[in-house]
């Protein structure tokens, strides 16, 4: 019998890999031709174009569902501009930040202030007041006499974090002009939510979004030529099967038209078929993958719950199918266990709202006659799950 690990390291040696380059299949990848594409490519160009013959462009706003291609657009039009702005002495700077990948306000305003040429001794990672962090943006801009572009991705999460700062940074990014003698700044922000104008300060809608582009979803055919187009540049010929490469694109674009997911099933496909040594990808790779990416959606999501959060779902676990009360009970009685302070029963029942609202548990009232109602809920997902994605977190090792 042949030794597994043998198997897989003299294949990797032999150059048996379907997959010849891996990055095009990343998301970050930025193709030299954006398809399906041409109309927004030149919106966004036409409306940051004013940079380059040196005056402000107009704030805008781009929307769209989530793998629309919003983000490779904008970072296309801007490496264009960049290009050119390398040839003149007209000093521009072009910031990109994803709010998502930041968990505070502040953390934000230093990535953007690290981006402007801020270094930590004038801009240090902790401690400044938020008034006092945009002063310091606002300064770099106006000693330099830069224009800024910045570009804040899925806008619609720093707009949660004013909510809860109570901060308005936003509106005081867009009237930012009005501070600065020397220099420009203007705002981009992609939303990949639809209704994200409505959640906001209206003076800051009015400021915000002088221009919008709304990028629509993609239909299953784009995605199919999208997917092609990818499958050429990085995969050997000939090895994704057609009625793979329809799965893929049915599956992303049937869904949400979201290109993104379909390059991620191509990927995931194409390396479960490498791990089974198989040349071509076929329709149960793809099948595989579509179940792989969920649970690995699932997995994170339970992962990113605060402690108390996740304490809720155990208890929910441990007394399946259970009253609102039953479930309390058996939270106060893992918060024992642990040695933490409990937090009021009302505050669990709202807490067990929101999570029914992430899916991972579903609740049904129950009519109890003269008793009134109560609701009862209970988990979508397995225990095995739960407990597969607690089990890293110390605290939690002993009650899962």
């Amino acid at each position: 019998m042949t030794d597994p690990i043998d198997d897989l390291l003299d294949a990797a040696e032999s150059g048996k890999s379907i997959i010849k380059n891996r990055d095009i299949l990343h998301f970050t990848y930025i193709p030299t031709t954006i398809l399906h594409r041409k109309s927004e490519q030149e919106q966004v160009t036409q409306s940051l174009l004013p940079i380059l013959k040196q005056s402000r462009p107009s704030n805008l706003l781009v929307y769209g569902k989530p793998g629309t291609g919003k983000t490779l657009v904008v970072k296309k039009v801007l490496s264009k501009i960049q290009e050119r702005v390398e040839k003149s002495n007209f000093p521009i700077k072009l910031i990109y930040s994803n709010s998502k990948n930041e968990t505070t306000l502040y953390g934000l305003l230093v990535s953007l202030g690290r981006q402007l040429g801020l270094e930590q001794d004038e801009l240090p990672s902790t401690g400044l007041a938020i008034s006092a962090v945009f002063k310091r943006l606002l300064n770099k801009i106006d000693e330099g006499k830069l224009n800024a572009i910045i570009v804040i991705d899925e806008i619609d999460y720093l707009a949660q974090l004013v909510a809860k700062t109570g901060k308005d940074i936003l509106y005081q990014l867009t009237r930012a002009n009005e501070q600065l003698k020397q220099g420009s700044l203007t705002m981009v922000g992609i939303s990949n939510d639809l209704t994200f104008k409505e959640k906001l300060d209206p003076r800051v809608i009015s400021s915000l979004g002088e221009e919008e582009i709304v990028f629509t979803n993609y239909n299953v055919e784009q995605i199919k030529k999208i997917l092609e187009e990818r499958i050429n540049e990085s995969f050997i010929e000939n090895s994704v099967e057609e009625p793979a490469l329809n799965l893929c694109a049915a599956l992303a674009g049937g869904e949400h038209g979201d290109a993104r997911r379909a390059i991620d099933l191509l990927r995931v496909s194409g390396e479960l078929a490498e791990r089974q040594q198989s040349n071509k990808v076929t329709i149960e790779h793809v099948r595989e993958a579509s179940l792989k990416i969920e649970e690995n959606k699932e997995e994170a999501s339970l992962k990113s719950y605060p402690l108390h959060e996740k304490l809720v779902i155990i208890a929910i676990m441990k007394s399946n199918g259970s009253s609102t009360g039953e479930i309390y009970s058996s939270y106060k009685n893992l918060c024992k266990a642990l040695g933490k302070d409990e937090l009021t029963q009302r505050r669990i029942t709202q807490m067990l709202s929101e999570i029914e609202l992430s899916g991972i548990i579903s609740g049904r009232l129950i009519h109890q006659g003269i008793h009134g109602r109560t609701k009862k809920y209970k988990l979508t997902i397995s225990s095995e799950m739960i407990k597969k994605s607690f089990k890293d977190d110390l605290s939690l090792q002993d009650i899962v």
